[in-house]
């Protein structure tokens, strides 16, 4: 993902815009294909299952509310990002990224201490299919939320030096676009998981 233009007195010079938001959009679709796959071939599996969740095994954790939530935070101030940006109140943009950046964190954490205690009450990856398609298609976001963190922290950053103005500020944008995808993808997995368990 391309964090922003080649400098030009400190800021972002224009470039093809539209190319790179193209770009992002073909990126976007190439992801939704594969999460796509990855939750269909979780509801075959759920679907010829004569039982799900096994017995014994434990329901998934409430905390993945939680989860839900912060991710749907950060969505709600990359967007505030997104109005600064083009606004020119770059305060706001810099106030914007760095919350975003700080709960897409937040969501990791909050992910790894759900793994945890899956983990504690004896549900792993190698118990079953249940357990083992939790940990992938979660992990599977996880991965991608990482891959995310970084074009955020580099914008925070650029934000940060002043780097965007209201007319030029494309890699506040780009994350945008990816973010926001990574928040419905959250949303839809996360409904999946909880109405089959």
């Amino acid at each position: 993902m391309t964090a922003g233009g080649a400098r030009n007195g400190g800021r972002d010079e224009p470039a093809p815009i539209e190319t790179g938001r193209l770009g992002m959009r073909f990126f976007v679709a190439a992801l939704s294909m594969l999460f796509a796959a990855s939750l269909l071939a979780y509801v075959l599996i759920r679907s010829r299952a004569p039982v799900w969740p096994p017995a014994g095994m434990p329901r998934l954790p409430d905390t993945l509310w939680i989860s839900t939530l912060v991710m749907l935070a950060s969505s709600v101030t990359m967007q505030a990002a997104v109005r600064a940006a083009r606004a020119g109140r770059e305060r706001a943009l810099r106030t914007g990224m760095l919350f975003t950046t700080l709960l897409g964190v937040l969501f990791l954490v909050s992910q790894t201490l759900n793994w945890f205690a899956l983990v504690a009450a004896h549900l792993t990856a190698k118990a079953n299919l249940y357990g083992f398609t939790f940990y992938i298609l979660t992990g599977l976001h996880a991965a991608h939320v990482v891959g995310g963190l970084i074009p955020l922290a580099v914008v925070t950053v650029r934000a940060f030096r002043g780097r965007y103005s209201a007319e030029f500020h494309p890699g506040v944008e780009y994350c945008a676009i990816y973010w926001h995808f990574l928040d419905v993808v959250w949303l839809v997995m996360f409904a999946v998981l909880m109405l089959s368990s």
